[in-house]
């Protein structure tokens, strides 16, 4: 029989506890697939006691998580720890140095120091790979790598953080407002206790410059992604976003320009009649536009047990074949370094809201700072009164320089006729 790809798993949390579930439940699939049979051989996590609804007394217990990188049984170490550095960095690197083929499910990790990995791989010659790192089942990191790589990618962009399209689609169905469906999301699970990693849109830009090196060749620039999270849209937003034809997601966007590489995560106005609009719930979907193959379309469900572990077995799949490939689709001496682009000369069209005093005048104060800057309205709307007095205006601009749009709000920055700071929205049209 030919010889079993033998593999070191580290950490036994939900996805952990899946990939052993997955690989029981379809091993003579998996084993065909491969080529040859693949086998846990040993583990290790933080507590050897406590049930996983898996039977793991068949495996080799590693109490120091590190010494799987050397571990005399395994010809692959799995990571599902989690975080940009500590254990997780220490046994990426120790494994790639001691000869191993390494998975990950880890985009902090990869968006803070995959190009480092990606180095020691290659000057190794190892697998470092990481499907499970980006948009959960969805073999996004496949696509972009092989089934794309013949296209000049102009563009990729998407809905990548579950918790943040649970809340916003949430609000949208119900009519409840932010802090009400994150608490539920939280006692339901969908959230953290700290939810900030994802509500502050970090986890989607981690996975977006992972996206962009893949897209463009180029090298990960996390510090280059401008990020707005969601936390301050409001249902007033998901309804006014609905009356003009759009619904609210927090969209991640890498685009090629001119003057360099555009990277940003922002809560967008997505037109309904653009399939972002329609993912829902925890799915997250991917688009990727390339100049011979046009828009490709990738969607699924971005979390969970059974996703991820789908994705960590598909590398090791590939592994098992020998299917290796350069981490990023190219050798890292290849990739650019691209400068940053210029936000400020992007033109688009943009959604403003301003929650103001209910007295005269206030209109004609936002209008003459938009007339100055050179932004035109397409549409405004002004609500009744809300409980504590102010109003609710919200306008759409015509296409304009973003540039057009920051002085705008520079100019109302500080008026007394502003209750709070105005909400910006960008628009995803087609």
């Amino acid at each position: 029989m030919t010889k079993p790809l033998k593999v070191a798993l580290a950490g036994l949390g939900t996805v952990g506890a899946g990939v052993i579930r997955l690989l029981d439940a379809n091993s003579a699939l998996i084993a065909r697939r491969a080529g040859r049979p693949i086998e846990i051989t040993a583990i290790s996590a933080r507590d050897r006691t406590k049930d996983r609804g898996v039977d793991i007394s068949r495996f080799a217990w590693v109490d120091d998580t590190s010494s799987l990188a050397t571990h005399e049984d395994a010809d692959v170490v799995v990571e599902l720890i989690g975080g940009a550095d500590g254990p997780a960095l220490t046994l990426a690197r120790s494994s790639i140095a001691a000869g191993r083929a390494f998975v990950t499910a880890n985009k902090a990790m990869i968006a803070h120091h995959g190009l480092e990995l990606a180095e020691a791989a290659e000057a190794k010659g190892v697998a470092l790979k990481y499907e499970a790192a980006v948009a959960g089942g969805i073999p996004v990191i496949k696509g972009l790598r092989e089934g794309a790589a013949a296209n000049e990618l102009s563009r990729v962009y998407g809905i990548l953080n579950g918790t943040c399209n649970y809340i916003l689609t949430t609000m949208e169905a119900e009519g409840r407002d932010f802090a009400e469906v994150l608490a539920e999301a939280q006692a339901l699970g969908y959230a953290e206790a700290d939810p900030s990693f994802d509500i502050d849109g970090v986890d989607a830009a981690h996975k977006l410059s992972i996206l962009a090196s893949l897209a463009f060749g180029t090298k990960i620039d996390f510090d280059a992604v401008a990020i707005t999270g969601i936390r301050h849209v409001i249902a007033a937003d998901i309804a006014e976003a609905a009356a003009l034809g759009y619904r609210i997601r927090l969209v991640g966007v890498a685009e090629a320009q001119a003057d360099g590489l555009f990277q940003r995560v922002h809560p967008h106005l997505v037109s309904v009649n653009h399939p972002l609009s329609h993912v829902a719930g925890s799915l997250n979907a991917v688009v990727a536009e390339g100049n011979f193959v046009g828009r490709l379309l990738f969607e699924g469900r971005g979390a969970g047990d059974g996703p991820t572990a789908s994705a960590v077995v598909a590398d090791l799949i590939d592994i098992a074949r020998g299917e290796y490939g350069a981490p990023f689709a190219m050798p890292v001496a290849s990739l650019d370094e691209r400068a940053v682009a210029n936000a400020g000369a992007r033109a688009g069209k943009s959604y403003l809201r301003f929650t103001v005093q209910d007295r005269p005048g206030v209109l004609a104060e936002i209008a003459a700072a938009m007339r100055d800057s050179n932004v035109s309205i397409e549409s405004l709307i002004q609500r009744g009164a809300m409980p504590d007095g102010s109003v609710i205006v919200a306008i759409v601009t015509h296409e304009c320089p973003e540039h057009c749009i920051t002085d705008a709000l520079d100019r109302l920055r500080g008026s007394a006729s502003l209750v709070g700071a105005p909400m910006l929205m960008h628009i995803l049209d087609g």
